[in-house]
């Protein structure tokens, strides 16, 4: 009987210890997929249509919280990750040109909003062409890459602009490879 009782114990003690392992390892996943979804992810460019910024296979750590909750608003400048919109699984990273209610022209390669010249100093190399006028929409954004010369990006899509709702999050930093990691500008 003492024998039975202990051995009763012995697996009560077993079942509450795998008990609080798959608690724990369930906890952990679930904060994991809390912070991938809303806070956080992480990116591989398999382009070159940002370089000379972002490189071809950079590994980018994108924040998602600011413009999930919009505590942060989407600037011109920001580079983003964003669902492509003529085919919306696809993700893409671009630089944001236009803001609702801009209007985008590129005339002998030279950028303008609303009317006036937009210096950029982060290009691959001069641009060449004209494009546009394009009137960007409300709740919108024109995206460009920074090669320009070798870029798919709001110029050349069925869908110009990208809603709000679909930009994912800001790239923010560069984590791999290591000797070019660091904040993304």
């Amino acid at each position: 009987m003492m024998e039975q009782h202990q051995t009763l114990k012995l697996q009560n003690k077993v079942v509450r210890e795998a008990v609080e392992w798959i608690l724990w390892i369930g906890g952990a996943v679930l904060i994991a997929l809390i912070l991938r979804t809303y806070v956080f992810s992480l990116v591989i460019v398999p382009t070159g249509s940002m370089l000379n910024t972002i490189q071809l296979n950079d590994r980018l750590f994108v924040y998602k919280l600011g413009y999930v909750l919009h505590i942060e608003d989407v600037k011109r400048g920001d580079i983003v990750v964003f669902k492509y919109p003529d085919d919306r699984k696809t993700l893409y990273v671009k630089r944001v040109i236009g803001l609702p209610g801009d209007t985008i022209e590129i005339k002998d390669g030279v950028l303008y909003i609303n009317g006036k010249v937009y210096k950029e100093n982060y290009l691959k190399e001069p641009m060449v062409g004209s494009f546009g006028p394009y009137k960007v929409p409300p709740g919108h954004y024109f995206m460009m890459g920074d090669n320009r010369n070798d870029s798919h990006d709001s110029r050349f899509w069925e869908h110009k602009y990208v809603s709000r709702d679909d930009i994912i999050g800001k790239v923010v930093f560069r984590i791999w490879p290591l000797s070019r990691a660091g904040v993304v500008k």
